[in-house]
């Protein structure tokens, strides 16, 4: 069986994992994903990496069209996904309304769950929230960044602590058995990032990363992507 090398943002992996059996009986070829914080998935793109196809944000999958790692012919966006708060599943759920009432649960928290605040969009995005909300030094004994969104979503499922609360994209929070979603972050601090597939310019299979990119897209599937935190 051959394979499509896929290097992806994790927001995506839930989906991915939903159209592969179709893919797989479709083509005769399988799935080889990573996933991870979009940043790491340019650089492992960038320091050579084999791939076919990459779901990664709008503006990385443009830069980088630009320099003809991206084939521009084949861009297609997947569909948009809030930067969201969740909790532990059984815990209450704090209100989040407003920027002040968002400053008011990180700091009734006792461990604050987010991913890569240099490299993954959601984790760059909510480290900037904590500092315009002046709580970031304050916080920084309490944070638990980790390498991407859906590993801190399962620490944060895994945590022992009394009041734990984390940040990530929706999609890996609704993918992550354990936690739950409170709410996408509050007018002010709001995040909604756009995903989008194309096909590399060094593909060595770039037809059934074609056909990867069409059921990630198609019209029949947005129920499916929405059910998933796909707007």
């Amino acid at each position: 069986m051959s394979t499509v090398r896929l290097l992806s943002g994790g927001a995506a992996q839930g989906l991915v994992e939903s159209v592969r059996p179709v893919f797989e009986a479709r083509t005769g070829c399988t799935i080889d994903g990573v996933f991870g914080a979009v940043g790491a998935m340019k650089a492992r793109l960038l320091s050579g990496e084999p791939a076919d196809l990459l779901i990664l944000s709008r503006a990385l999958i443009d830069e980088l069209a630009r320099v003809g790692h991206a084939v521009a012919a084949s861009i297609r966006d997947i569909g948009d996904v809030p930067t969201a708060v969740a909790v532990r599943s059984g815990n209450v759920a704090p209100r989040l309304d407003s920027a002040g009432e968002l400053r008011d649960a990180l700091r009734a928290a006792d461990e604050i769950h987010f991913p890569d605040p240099e490299l993954a969009t959601a984790g760059i995005h909510f480290a900037t929230v904590m500092r315009d909300l002046g709580i970031w030094d304050e916080l920084g004994d309490r944070q638990r960044p980790a390498p991407n969104g859906a590993t801190a979503m399962a620490e944060l499922a895994a945590s022992t602590s009394a009041r734990p609360i984390g940040c990530t994209q929706a999609t890996e929070i609704l993918s992550t058995p354990g936690v739950f979603l409170v709410a996408p972050l509050p007018p002010g601090c709001a995040l909604a990032t756009t995903y989008t597939c194309a096909i590399t310019g060094h593909a060595a299979a770039p037809e059934p990363a074609a056909t990867l990119i069409a059921l990630l897209t198609s019209d029949a599937n947005r129920d499916a992507r929405r059910a998933l935190g796909f707007a």
